[in-house]
């Protein structure tokens, strides 16, 4: 899904947009900010306060360019409303990245660590990084293991460092899989920004109970999995 950009130049500091003209940004629109050399000193200081004041948007400060550009994320009021959606595609998440990782295995010749997945996959990565299997290829890169349907296109990664719970989610890859498969098309709800909309989809997913973080197996990384691992 892609925005309409809206760009707006400003010579002055009372030419830049109020807190609520920002708050009315539709979700389907992005806003550009150029910032006049005149004013260009006052950025950092009105793009932290942006920030502060709009905790339901991304405020991005260009690192080299004059601007900043704001967009609104998706909202807590949609990701509950579309609850049920978000929990349906972790199920198929954990199921489809579980019976991938097993199936590339059984290829493989290897029985998964049931430790550490990575002791199994890992030795890979220094060689035979790609393949393909039946319909899908596969890129062992990372803490993951990447597959892309080279039929459907649909796309999939399988975090590796794990006891055999495969179906741990990222907020980039768990939207990226959500909009490549298509029996979850049309999306009830838009999702523009992958990563930032998917981490807001978890974190408020956990907070409704409907996701759980689970222990990792490295100190400092984070786990969320949907909580009714059932098959579906």
């Amino acid at each position: 899904m892609d925005r309409t950009i809206e760009i707006l130049a400003c010579d002055t500091i009372g030419a830049l947009p109020s807190i609520q003209q920002l708050l009315a940004i539709p979700r389907d629109k992005a806003l550009r900010v150029i910032f006049s050399p005149s004013i260009l000193p006052v950025r950092e200081e009105v793009g932290a306060e942006w920030k502060e004041k709009l905790p339901d948007f991304s405020v991005g400060v260009h690192r080299i360019s004059p601007e900043i550009n704001v967009k609104k994320l998706i909202t807590e009021e949609e990701i509950t409303a579309h609850a049920a959606f978000f929990e349906q595609c972790a199920k198929g998440y954990r199921n489809l990245a579980t019976d991938l990782i097993h199936v590339l295995a059984a290829q493989l010749n290897e029985s998964i660590d049931p430790e550490n997945a990575m002791h199994t996959f890992g030795k890979y990565k220094r060689g035979r990084q790609n393949g393909k299997m039946d319909e899908w290829n596969y890129f062992l890169h990372g803490a993951h293991c990447g597959f892309k349907n080279v039929r459907t296109g649909q796309k999939i990664e399988v975090y590796l460092i794990t006891s055999l719970e495969f179906g741990v989610l990222d907020p980039f890859f768990f939207v990226d899989f959500i909009k490549t498969t298509a029996s979850f098309q049309p999306l009830p709800v838009a999702m523009y920004d992958d990563y930032a909309d998917g981490h807001r989809i978890l974190e408020k997913m956990v907070a409704l109970g409907i996701f759980e973080r689970i222990q990792p197996l490295l100190e400092g990384y984070e786990e969320i999995v949907v909580r009714d691992r059932s098959k579906v």
